[in-house]
């Protein structure tokens, strides 16, 4: 998240490449330059560089070619993973149709999630010693651990067996880390979070200049989260009611949902009212494709990957987009579920039917159905001018938790049963027009689906509800394997790391 509305850039930078990454490939190679860790983190300029850097992982969610968002939807029953060709990204690829491996599955997934816990590591050890306003070393630590559970809290939702490390750790120690158990895992997320949330100076809101940081309400959203994800539903309904207030009305934290569903995707709309956790993007870099993916490109890969190929506008009322690789492409069944719904326009883009109508063209990727996600392809006046790579520069921002989303899972964190749970899915359904449906586990879901396609969740909900089995059978899914991915191979060489259950064959 490098545009935090506040540039360090060249000194966090700095800190990216002296601090590292948990990755071997790193930890094998000598740091450069003379701000080492032993005599960094000597101001507060130092320190809120640091702060960055760890902020900067945040990136994942929609930046790379290998971002959280195509990835989790090219598993789920609503996309399949598209693009150029079944060879066009082995391990999307193999995700979307159940054959990944250790081999093919991308090791940023682990790698990345790691550097960003190692660097919060580094930093906490660090921040009481910092000649800086003891307030702010309370707010920065408050916001690093929020941050070191989030990383967690995907990686444990990825890979479920992984290694808790919590404090720096020597290259050689790498080697001999063991897995932890996901309770202890969770447990640990759960205290950073508790922490964070206590915290007088974690504030309620920001100013405009400080938009994408750290909030209560994000810590409170994403430890509701965190514990809906343990069926700790009591404790979830709590933390999510913090978040939500009144349904329909203006919460403690400033929440509110936006009137116009379609203006969730509008590009400058960004940190809007119904933003809880929010993935900064921006198209002023100079990133071209030597940088692409190495922690220091500051765009939304998202729009470019989603976009239809070859497009060219026909009609003068046909949308005026840029062309893109053709990722993520909807299922039919999925166009069949949302194609009476009023989100519909927002969320698909019917290339199939502007095709028919003469309206537009495009030349069909691989698994093309017509169907794409309209909500993160950009329009031609999003293209950078700017001296960075264009498709690689587009600013649009992600969320990672927004308002509709904790309704939703508030509702089904009280059983999907009640007066409160029918007042969540009845606002949700309100802002698009739907009349009230009476509330249950099944309605909310299906309204999970459709008012969050395409965001990445939808993988995560099929497994944790126990469907993932019968929705994705036809894909390949395997129960008791694929609800979790392979260790990536390079990251159980020469270390005390086992293989996830039916990843050795």
């Amino acid at each position: 998240m490098k545009t935090i509305n506040f540039k360090l850039l060249s000194i966090a930078t700095a800190v990216v490449i002296t601090l590292g990454s948990c990755s071997k490939d790193y930890l094998e190679v000598e740091p450069k330059g003379t701000s080492l860790e032993s005599n960094y983190y000597q101001n507060q300029e130092q320190a809120f560089a640091g702060l960055v850097s760890v902020y900067d992982i945040m990136r994942k969610n929609s930046g790379g070619f290998e971002n959280m968002i195509t990835m989790m939807n090219s598993g789920s029953d609503d996309n399949y993973a598209g693009g150029g060709g079944a060879t066009d990204g082995a391990g999307i690829q193999g995700f979307s149709n159940y054959t990944i491996n250790a081999n093919i599955m991308p090791q940023s997934f682990w790698s990345d999630h790691y550097q960003g816990i190692f660097r919060a590591n580094y930093l906490l050890t660090k921040l009481s010693s910092v000649p800086m306003d003891a307030a702010l070393i309370d707010r920065y630590t408050a916001e690093t651990k929020v941050l070191r559970a989030n990383y967690y809290f995907n990686l444990v939702r990825m890979f479920k067996n992984i290694p808790l490390i919590t404090v720096p750790m020597t290259s050689s120690e790498f080697y001999t880390v063991e897995q932890a158990t996901p309770v202890a895992v969770y447990a640990q997320i759960e205290k950073d979070l508790t922490e964070a949330i206590a915290s007088a100076n974690l504030p309620n809101t920001v100013s405009t200049s400080e938009s994408a940081r750290i909030t209560k309400g994000a810590a409170h959203a994403l430890l509701g989260k965190v514990y809906l994800y343990q069926n700790k539903n009591s404790q979830a309904a709590t933390e999510f009611a913090t978040v939500n207030g009144t349904p329909g009305g203006t919460s403690q934290y400033g929440y509110r949902l936006l009137t116009n569903f379609a203006d969730l995707w509008t590009v400058n709309n960004k940190f809007n009212s119904e933003s809880i956790l929010e993935v900064a993007h921006t198209n002023a870099s100079s990133i071209g494709w030597e940088n692409w993916g190495n922690g220091i490109d500051e765009g939304n890969s998202t729009n470019v990957m989603c976009g239809p190929r070859t497009y060219s506008k026909i009609a003068s009322d046909a949308p005026d987009l840029p062309s893109g690789w053709s990722f993520n492409v909807f299922t039919q069944d999925f166009y069949d579920f949302i194609k009476l719904d009023p989100r519909f326009a927002a969320t698909v883009l019917d290339m199939k039917d502007l095709q028919t109508r003469g309206k537009a063209s495009y030349i069909g990727g691989y698994q093309d159905t017509g169907y794409f996600l309209n909500k993160f392809i950009p329009r031609r006046s999003d293209v950078t001018t700017g001296t960075g790579e264009p498709v690689l520069n587009y600013r649009q921002n992600s969320y990672v938790i927004r308002l509709a989303d904790t309704y939703l899972m508030e509702a089904e964190a009280l059983g999907g049963t009640g007066t409160r749970a029918q007042a969540l899915l009845d606002a949700v359904r309100a802002r698009v027009g739907l009349a009230s449906t009476p509330v249950s586990l099944a309605a909310i879901k299906a309204e999970r689906r459709a008012e969050l396609a395409g965001e990445g969740h939808r993988f995560f909900d099929l497994v944790r509800w126990g469907d993932a089995a019968t929705k994705l059978a036809s894909r390949g899914f395997r129960a008791g394997k694929n609800e979790v991915f392979p260790i990536p191979y390079k990251e159980l060489q020469n270390t005390k790391l086992v293989q996830n259950p039916g990843y050795n064959q």
